[in-house]
């Protein structure tokens, strides 16, 4: 039984292809269980409200700030009840969409998902696996210029997922064609 959360980062429904190509990877994974997450729907930024109540110790809060972080709990949870994360992330601008930078912002949290130790950070997520879509116009992914796909395996293995796989349909402007085959490819030769 494995439980996918699904977060689609493209500002786009029509005509995305990190839309078409994650609805490919979840077919090919076939979960029990789908949760989706549309950054498109909207994410709250952090706020200074947040951040005081996130550093406040649980037992402490407000109900005002229990409130502030009621969003980040939900997504925490759906991020912990997932086996597998498979996210699709347009390339603007050379990084990733600002809402999925929010939602980052929203999960990665201190003593939750992850914690400081003498040794440094120590993710809090082991044992899940994610699946990346990386899509761009014109930027190679794992080139000089992606600082998308760089951040996210970073900011995957810092909450503790360190079992990565990016599929790139990068360069869609020189050979659009060619990138969609490439990543679906990819996407048929992943184990379900």
């Amino acid at each position: 039984m494995t439980k996918v959360l699904r977060i689609d980062a493209s500002m786009r429904h029509d005509g995305s292809t990190t839309r078409s190509l994650t609805d490919k990877v979840i077919a090919r994974l076939a979960p029990s269980e789908v949760v989706t997450r549309d950054l498109a729907d909207g994410i709250d930024l952090i706020t200074a409200e947040w951040i005081g109540a996130n550093f406040t110790e649980p037992a402490e809060r407000t109900d005002i700030q229990n409130a502030a972080l009621d969003a980040s709990n939900t997504m925490v949870a759906e991020l912990k009840a997932a086996d597998t994360l498979v996210i699709g992330v347009p390339v603007y601008n050379f990084g990733v969409p600002a809402a999925l930078k929010a939602w980052v912002d929203q999960i990665a949290r201190a003593r939750v998902t992850f914690k400081y130790t003498e040794t440094g950070p120590e993710g809090l997520l082991e044992g899940k696996r994610a699946i990346v879509v990386i899509a761009s116009g014109g930027t190679p992914v794992d080139s000089e210029i992606d600082f998308a796909t760089p951040y996210m395996r970073h900011v995957l293995g810092f909450v503790g997922i360190h079992d990565v796989t990016v599929i790139g349909a990068d360069r869609q402007m020189a050979d659009p064609d060619a990138a969609i085959a490439r990543a679906t490819d990819r996407i048929n030769a992943l184990a379900a």
